[in-house]
């Protein structure tokens, strides 16, 4: 019988801001809730994306939450996610990306979204609002973007969710703010996982 040694992904479950690190999705919220209290009569976009970076021996996808108060500052936070192996598949890793977004967007159910809506809700009539966006790593133009054959497609899933797509060149939280992090190597361990194989 022979073993064979897998590297299991590293899957990180806590957020860091520029501040702050090992925020839990709930902490995040919380971060949100604070951030459009301090000022509740402005306009609000919530806005997560995903990039994700090939290095050597591995793939790093940073998944990047932006709440920006239009015109005036925002607050952002992200996580990371890396696989032991090299992703070669353009179509794999931009639905990877898609993946690791909508992951975040379901967290972000009705009832977390009516609690940041009451927020502004007094406002309305002054131009206060909120929209939620999934910025998707990938643009339309087929000369510039090898992408551009599968963005119906992950436009269709994000729009499932009750969510609007955003695609290059404006969805800057994948395309800049996600992509400046995903551009450093993961320097950790990966966790060794030992499978039997028998013999046929």
């Amino acid at each position: 019988m022979k073993r064979q040694t897998q590297w299991t992904p590293v899957n990180e479950l806590e957020f860091r801001s520029k501040t702050e690190s090992g925020l839990t999705l709930h902490k995040v919220f919380e971060r949100i809730v604070r951030f459009m209290k301090l000022t509740p009569c402005a306009r609000y976009k919530l806005m997560i994306g995903t990039d994700c970076q090939v290095h050597p021996g591995h793939t790093k996808f940073i998944t990047g939450v932006v709440i920006q108060r239009m015109g005036a500052g925002a607050w952002a936070c992200y996580r990371q996610v890396v696989w032991p192996r090299t992703v070669v598949s353009i179509q794999e890793k931009l639905s990877a990306e898609t993946d690791y977004s909508e992951e975040i967007a379901l967290f972000f159910d009705r009832q977390r979204r009516s609690k940041l809506e009451e927020i502004v809700l007094p406002f309305r009539y002054e131009g206060a609002a909120l929209e939620l966006f999934i910025h998707i790593d990938a643009g339309s133009d087929t000369l510039r973007n090898r992408t551009a054959a599968f963005v119906e497609e992950m436009a269709g899933r994000v729009e499932s969710l009750g969510m609007v797509p955003v695609i290059k060149p404006d969805a800057y939280v994948a395309s800049a703010y996600a992509n400046r992090h995903s551009k450093k190597p993961f320097t950790g361990v990966f966790a060794a996982r030992k499978l039997e194989q028998r013999p046929l």
